[in-house]
């Protein structure tokens, strides 16, 4: 049983979640890396956040299933001993004009990007309140902020979460556990690589992407560092949304 304290990231094989695992990995956590399909990106982040210096071990399964998400987590929690941060961070996109949506795209959308934290968050939050500490963090997004054409399944989904964040810091604070959002912009992983990002960057005021490393130190100091932070929203996006 580890007495370091515990991270588990949702999604974080690689891009923004695995970005985050090493960032946490860094300041001495030791790691759950939650993924879905990808096997060889699983290992390859475990392999590479051990070299760190920490333990870390990989579970695959569907954070769109609630009986996984709580089977897991008690098994994360037995295999490392307790749960000190839960990053929300897996999602994915079914873009396309709402006029066109089909409802099997708005589901698959709002039960990967937020039903997931709900799912996720209900067992680790009863963790949390008996070790009377605890950080969570929701991985939202500009869109959520401002809404985006072509993304009304996504957008509602960040939105949601955005108001799960605020009420859940309401109801958890008493017990010293804290509860942000982060809003990425525009991100350069694979979800951005078919964008036109030359002509996205001209848009914001730092006129360049930002790299999953910027999300990860952001996340970082709301686990870490930003203990008397709570209820809050930090947009890491280039001054996008201002």
């Amino acid at each position: 049983m580890s007495e370091k304290k515990v991270a588990i990231i949702t999604g974080a094989s690689r891009g923004i979640g695995k970005a985050c695992a090493i960032e946490l990995a860094k300041a001495g956590y030791d790691i759950a890396v939650t993924y879905a399909g990808n096997d060889e990106a699983a290992n390859k982040t475990v392999s590479e956040l051990k070299d760190i210096g920490v333990n870390a071990k990989a579970y695959k399964f569907d954070v769109a299933s609630e009986e996984a998400c709580c089977e897991n987590v008690a098994k994360i929690h037995e295999e490392f001993g307790r749960i000190d941060v839960l990053v929300n961070n897996a999602g994915i996109t079914r873009d396309g004009l709402f006029i066109r949506m089909n409802a099997e795209n708005w589901n698959a959308v709002i039960n990967t990007n937020l039903n997931s934290a709900f799912y996720m968050t209900n067992p680790v939050s009863k963790i949390m309140m008996k070790q009377r500490e605890g950080a969570i963090i929701n991985m939202s997004s500009i869109v959520g902020v401002m809404g985006n054409a072509g993304q009304a399944n996504y957008s509602a989904a960040k939105a949601g979460l955005i108001g799960f964040t605020k009420s859940l810091a309401k109801e958890l604070g008493s017990r010293n556990i804290r509860v942000n959002a982060i809003a990425p912009g525009f991100i350069q992983t694979d979800m951005t690589k078919d964008l036109d990002t030359e002509k996205i960057a001209e848009h914001i005021p730092m006129k360049k992407l930002g790299q999953p490393e910027d999300i990860a130190k952001a996340v970082k100091f709301l686990a870490v560092d930003g203990l008397y932070v709570t209820g809050q929203v930090l947009g890491v996006d280039g001054g996008l949304v201002v």
